[in-house]
């Protein structure tokens, strides 16, 4: 029977309802609507690239002096790249469990800083201060580890596009978190940390179990969509630059933050259209698939795991095909046995090897420098005697800017790379001597420079990451990616304690002491210790420049090791396996219905 009778109802209306509720299910549970869940969590996954903002509220409120403030920002930086307990822990428990892990550390690490900032609670001890910042910083792994590693593996022949997507929302997470704030709380620095307490973890609790590992289809419009996504996000950064500076120079109403921030999340939800229409060209295919529609009517229950049998699963991790002697040690296996490029290394074999001894050392260099310099930009130009609402202006560029070296770092040298052969690690080289240039635009300021170096150090600390990440992938495989590409940032964190801690921090403390020795104080007179003038920052930024110039040059050491793997096709293994997905779909069998 073609239609089912149910007491004289209308069965057509029925079944045209029943038929709307499977897409809704069909899209929830799919790869795309996974995808879009996973942008938005990491756009709610960069409150760190806010600091510079908040900076000054905790600063004031708590009378820390810029040393001070800057072992706050190390452990703001520990937390946030220190990423192996949620890699570890993602090994062995579902994303689920890993989201919700993430969404109560951060709620939990930044509610306590607003308390304290507030006065709601007695002023923590500074060691109290450190936990909570490096708690809600640590948060953002477990929403990366989530949401990142999940989706990779849901798309490995577009790992390159993929990890410049995300990493991009992340990267616009500061601007788009900017406008939310000023439209829910108006100007108020302090509510902004209140904000990043509850928004992003809500965000993971809401798409908690849509994001997981499914079955990779071979779909041959997939770059497609994800052009179409990458413009979508490089008009909402570029709308949220523009009233970045629109708001700079004209006072807004309060309903003018509400539109601004309404059209910038109408922006952010747009992909999610095109997702949508990509799920309904998939549901009528596997409607085709399954038979004529009187095999959905008679069985509707089965529907969607019906449709879900009849796709082959691509293998998600391929096995390392170099087989090891049995009876060699496993020191052996660990630094004389390794598998060739691109096959799955084990975790040891991976942090071990030479290559990511450099990688490490590139990252202490590049990231260590970049994160000093966002982690400042705040006094900065306090020092500088920019307005405050200039400074917030550099801070939202930097994290726009940042949002454009990530898509760059992601789609163009993926572009490069199948199109030319250029080598990753090349462009990581580029991208850090380009960091050089913004970090001496502070060291040796003129009018407007600190615009410039904003772009430039966002730009570049944006593109540093994805690389990372994406080499990682491609050098160590993915069956440990979860571990190893948050080990592969631990440098991150020591090369900001040692050059922000130990470097930056002092060297401003002791222009400021100078400061007040000129005007006849003492520490004690003041509670806050503030410099201003060129000098503040000179010394400093020199050391992190050529500290980064000698990153670059540890990095072309990997590029001349690794020239002959990126000569050949890294990705052959992941295109035959699509091809062999295709030709079980092809077959008579492959179409049978259960």
């Amino acid at each position: 029977m073609v239609e089912v009778q149910a007491g004289g109802g209308n069965t057509t209306g029925d079944g045209g309802r029943h038929e709307v509720l499977q897409f809704a299910l069909h899209v929830v549970r799919g790869r795309w609507f996974s995808l879009f869940a996973s942008f938005l969590i990491m756009a709610g996954a960069g409150a760190t690239y806010l600091f510079g903002t908040y900076s000054k509220e905790i600063k004031g409120s708590l009378g820390y002096d810029q040393t001070t403030l800057n072992l706050l920002g190390f452990f703001k930086d520990l937390g946030a790249n220190v990423g192996v307990l949620s890699g570890l822990i993602a090994e062995v428990t579902p994303t689920w469990f890993v989201l919700l892990v993430g969404a109560a550390m951060n709620f939990t690490g930044y509610f306590m800083i607003w308390l304290s900032v507030v006065g709601k609670i007695s002023k923590p001890k500074v060691w109290q201060m450190c936990i909570y910042i490096c708690l809600g910083a640590n948060s953002q792994n477990f929403a990366n580890t989530g949401a990142l590693v999940t989706s990779i593996r849901n798309f490995p022949e577009s790992r390159g596009n993929m990890i410049g997507l995300l990493k991009g929302f992340t990267g616009l997470s500061g601007a788009i978190m900017t406008q939310l704030y000023l439209a829910v709380y108006g100007n108020d620095s302090q509510s902004l940390i209140l904000l990043i307490a509850w928004l992003p973890a809500a965000l993971s609790v809401v798409f908690v179990y849509t994001i997981r590992e499914m079955k990779v289809v071979r779909q041959l419009n997939q770059q497609t969509v994800f052009f179409y996504c990458l413009i979508i996000s490089i008009v909402l950064a570029v709308f949220l630059m523009v009233m970045t500076l629109v708001e700079k120079a004209i006072a807004f109403s309060h309903a003018g933050y509400v539109g601004t921030a309404t059209v910038a999340c109408a922006l952010l939800f747009l992909p999610l259209l095109v997702f949508i229409r990509e799920e309904l060209i998939l549901w009528r295919q596997k409607k085709l698939l399954l038979g004529p529609p009187k095999m959905v009517a008679e069985n509707p229950p089965a529907f969607v795991e019906s449709e879900l049998k009849a796709i082959p699963e691509l293998p998600q991790i391929s096995e390392t095909k170099k087989e090891f002697n049995s009876k060699s040690s496993w020191l052996a296996d660990i630094f004389l046995n390794k598998p060739a490029r691109g096959e799955d290394y084990t975790i040891l074999q991976a942090l071990l090897s030479t290559d990511m001894l450099i990688l490490f050392l590139a990252t202490f260099c590049g990231l260590g420098s970049s994160l000093t310099a966002v982690d400042n930009l705040g006094q900065i130009g306090e020092s500088l005697g920019y307005p405050t609402t200039t400074i917030k202006s550099f801070v939202s560029l930097l994290s726009i800017w940042n949002f454009f070296g990530r898509i760059f770092a992601g789609f163009v040298s993926e572009s490069l790379l199948v199109r030319f052969k250029f080598p990753r690690p090349l462009m990581m080289t580029l991208v850090l001597l380009l960091s050089c240039i913004g970090l001496l635009f502070i060291a040796f300021p003129f009018p407007g420079s600190v615009y410039a170096a904003s772009l430039i150090i966002g730009f570049s600390f944006g593109a540093q990451l994805p690389l990372l990440f994406t080499i990682i992938s491609e050098l160590f495989g993915l069956k440990y990616y979860s571990t190893l590409f948050n080990c592969g940032q631990l440098a991150s964190p020591l090369g900001s304690y040692i050059l922000n801690v130990r470097v930056t921090g002092p060297l401003y403390d002791r222009e400021a002491l100078r400061d007040l020795e000129k005007k006849g104080l003492t520490r004690a007179s003041v509670k806050e210790l503030t410099c201003i003038g060129n000098q503040c920052y000179r010394l400093a930024f020199i050391i992190l420049a050529s500290v980064t110039f000698f990153g670059a040059l540890a990095s072309l050491i990997l590029v001349a090791r690794t020239r002959q793997f990126y000569k050949g096709d890294i990705y052959k293994k992941f295109r035959e396996q699509a091809e062999a997905a295709d030709t079980e779909m092809a077959s008579p069998n492959s179409t049978k219905t259960r």
